[in-house]
């Protein structure tokens, strides 16, 4: 089939970057090496990995007329995203403050701008939704949107895949949306209260079809809520910068599922990807071409078992089961 089509409905913020060797304890101050600006926030993450590795993508959200909006606007643009659906508004553009550490953990505070403007159903999100395949969700739009958006892509047949970032519980009429639900560790124990990995898979499996929880470098778990599923190892590699890992992985998996490929393996090129960017600074900047992802994989996994051609049908999201 065609290329897989993607929609993503998230934030776009400017990524300001702070290295250093550890962070600070509370009233402390500590003496970083390197400051950087990078495009960034969750949504406009995701849609340039999935860009990259060989989607069509429609970016919708918000920015502010200032120069990190047209940054972060060109930047898009550059990746091959369609922006036409990236409203301009009058907030200034969100910003994520970024402290890394030598060791590649990092933490984040958010300040929302233009992305806390955006309520109900987006402007621009039918048209986005015609024709896609999957919808890219996460969490730093405000909740009013990212059900809107949940609840149009439903009402179309289009997939719904959610990243629950930041972690807050989740809403029953949320969840009956999507289809499949991708948390990190972290955000698998507050959504479910379980100390462990498959413990936590096993009981959000129970609120949507498919959930799969990364787990850093220890890969990814998936499980159906049929008792299905797979844990697909990391491979190993040097790390610098863990903070675009988890949306790599997710735009790289939408890709995957939109051109028909089956879990086991969309699994392992979305941990392919998460592998390569971790070994780069920066969100965006960190992100790999499909060419790169290909080579990678077929070198980690076996080339018959990573496979670069297409399959049949796109994800159906195991929608059936519900």
């Amino acid at each position: 089939m065609g290329r897989a089509r993607v929609c993503v409905l998230g934030s776009a913020n400017m990524d300001l970057v702070v290295y250093a060797e550890r962070a600070p304890e509370l009233g402390e101050t500590v003496t970083g090496r390197r400051f950087v600006t990078v495009p960034g926030g969750k949504g406009a993450n995701q849609a340039i990995a999935a860009a990259r590795a060989g989607g069509a993508v429609t970016m919708v959200g918000s920015v502010g007329g200032d120069p990190y909006g047209r940054q972060l606007r060109a930047v898009l643009d550059d990746a091959g995203v369609d922006t036409r659906a990236l409203a301009e508004v009058a907030e200034a553009t969100g910003t994520a403050h970024i402290l890394v550490e030598d060791g590649g953990d990092n933490s984040i505070v958010v300040v929302p701008g233009a992305n806390g403007t955006v309520h109900g159903p987006a402007p621009g999100l039918e048209d986005a939704l015609s024709g896609a395949h999957l919808l890219l969700l996460q969490l730093e739009l405000p909740l009013d949107a990212v059900l809107a958006g949940a609840r149009a892509a439903r009402e179309r047949g289009v997939k719904v895949v959610l990243t629950p970032a930041p972690a807050r519980p989740l809403p029953a009429d949320l969840l009956a949306c999507v289809d499949l639900l991708v948390p990190n560790e972290s955000e698998a124990r507050v959504l479910t209260g379980k100390d462990d990995a498959e413990s936590a898979a096993r009981a959000l499996a129970e609120t949507v079809p498919e959930v799969v929880v990364t787990l850093g470098a220890d890969g990814a778990r998936w499980l159906r809520r049929d008792g299905a599923g797979e844990h697909v190892p990391a491979p190993s590699v040097q790390v610098r910068d863990t903070t675009a890992a988890g949306d790599t992985f997710v735009g790289t998996l939408a890709v995957a599922l939109g051109e028909g490929r089956p879990m086991e393996q969309a699994l392992r090129w979305a941990t392919a990807a998460a592998a390569l960017s971790v070994g780069q600074e920066g969100a965006s900047t960190s992100m790999p071409a499909r060419a790169r992802i290909e080579e990678f994989g077929a070198e980690t996994f076996g080339a018959e078992t990573f496979g670069a051609e297409s399959f049949g049908a796109p994800f159906d999201g195991g929608a059936s089961e519900r």
